[in-house]
């Protein structure tokens, strides 16, 4: 038996991570400003405005302390550290016998570690350089190679399950090996994940809120997964590992929420949001349920969807697509572009049409041909469908919708599999 059993380690480990990232985040609020690390909250009364309720170029309004996601990366970070050797620990024994020591296992949580701290680097980096976007494809992969290598070093499995009926209808197996496929597919929910959350943001609260809701989900799966086999020793740790990995990141992320929640008293910046996807895709990579994560980014991938026309510019795209603010009634109103739709691309014209006819956008048309479309993000899509909401009314409805998609999940991960596989695990 180990020294201290590591998952109550864990446990502790992650309360007292928690409490520190709830203390520290303020006494830094000071030092993030002197250093120039500040951000102005554009939808409050306090920033100033025209008479025509356009906001004053550049932007004048209260300073907020920005990148602190830093400080809640830090505390996460040296809790990891802390519980290194806990899983390893022997009482009595001095070392373990030769051979004996579980490498596989030491090298993973590393590689976890590693490929984590890096993303908080580059997620720095972004905050202070304010990186294009090609770059914040590029650098996520270059940080996941840890744990891209690790995966393979260890004989991660390449195969992906085949539907009972599809089996016969196909004429294959149980399983079919991908090979190099799936290490492109892990790639890609690598970079998937660290941008998905820097995606969905613009709100008070929205960043850290959606993140805690999906670290919650991440570790209530892994413990349904750990009742229900206990007795398979492999999947039982390939889900501590993800326990190890998300729990003391809830503890700490709650902590900055506290100060990142309406009205928000600091900003966690690209840090947090690439710090937050690295997280969720070491678990899932190492953990070994890279396909069931995707399940659990719902939300983000919708939103993904649903701003491809702008991400992939066939409709025009302004730099910043967070909501517009009403200061006369202090609430949230959907942002809009401004484009003619005859000067798009065939595809450009294709999309507009489609998402006017399905009235999946507000759309106002102007006597010179002109239109204004609402952004294409789901944060307006809420307020296209709910109408002008304060706030912190919408942040909390944006975490009602990615709760209830976490419970969607759940039933797709299990009654429904259950319907197309033999055995679901």
């Amino acid at each position: 038996m180990p020294l201290l059993q590591p998952p109550r380690a864990c446990v502790l480990l992650s309360l007292i991570g928690g409490l520190a990232t709830l203390r520290v985040v303020p006494h830094m609020r000071a030092s993030f400003a002197k250093a120039g690390l500040t951000g102005i909250d554009l939808n409050k009364q306090t920033t100033r405005r025209l008479a025509s309720g356009e906001l004053v170029r550049p932007y004048e309004g209260v300073a907020v302390p920005e990148a602190m996601g830093a400080v809640s990366c830090a505390v996460y970070l040296v809790c990891l550290f802390l519980f290194i050797p806990l899983p390893f620990a022997q009482p009595g024994v001095p070392a373990y016998s030769d051979g004996a020591f579980p490498h596989a296992q030491l090298a993973r949580l590393l590689c976890a570690l590693l490929s984590i701290c890096c993303m908080c680097f580059l997620g720095f980096a972004d905050n202070v350089l304010d990186l294009r976007w090609r770059d914040r494809l590029i650098l996520p992969l270059a940080a996941s190679l840890p744990v891209l290598m690790t995966y393979a070093a260890t004989g991660g499995v390449t195969t992906v399950k085949v539907p009972a009926a599809a089996q016969a209808l196909l004429g294959l197996g149980g399983s079919v090996d991908i090979g190099a496929l799936y290490f492109v597919y892990i790639s890609l929910l690598a970079i998937f994940c660290t941008n998905a959350i820097n995606i969905l943001a613009g709100v008070n609260g929205l960043e850290v809120g959606q993140s805690v809701v999906i670290g919650l989900t991440i570790a209530a799966f892994n413990c349904v997964q750990l009742a229900r086999w206990p007795e398979d020793s492999v999947l039982v740790g390939h889900n501590l590992f993800s326990l190890y990995v998300v729990l003391p990141f809830i503890t700490t992320s709650l902590g900055l929420l506290w100060h990142n929640w309406y009205p928000a008293s600091v900003f966690v910046g690209d840090t947090y949001c690439y710090f937050a996807g690295m997280t969720f895709a070491v678990a899932g990579i190492l953990g070994h349920f890279s396909k069931t994560m995707l399940l659990f980014f719902l939300p983000q991938l919708v939103n993904f969807v649903y701003s491809l026309p702008q991400l992939a510019l066939i409709i025009p795209c302004p730099r910043h697509r967070m909501p517009g603010y009403l200061p006369a009634t202090d609430q949230l109103a959907l942002s809009t572009v401004d484009f003619r739709p005859d000067e798009l691309t065939t595809l450009g014209r294709l999309a507009y049409r489609a998402l006017a006819a399905l009235r999946a956008v507000h759309v106002r048309e102007r006597a010179d041909g002109s239109v204004a479309m609402s952004n294409l993000t789901i944060i307006n899509f809420v307020l296209h469908v709910c109408g002008p909401m304060r706030e912190a009314s919408l942040t909390r409805a944006l975490l009602g919708v990615q709760l209830a998609s976490s419970v969607l999940a759940f039933a797709i991960r299990y009654p429904l599999a259950a319907l197309l596989y033999d055995v679901v695990k």
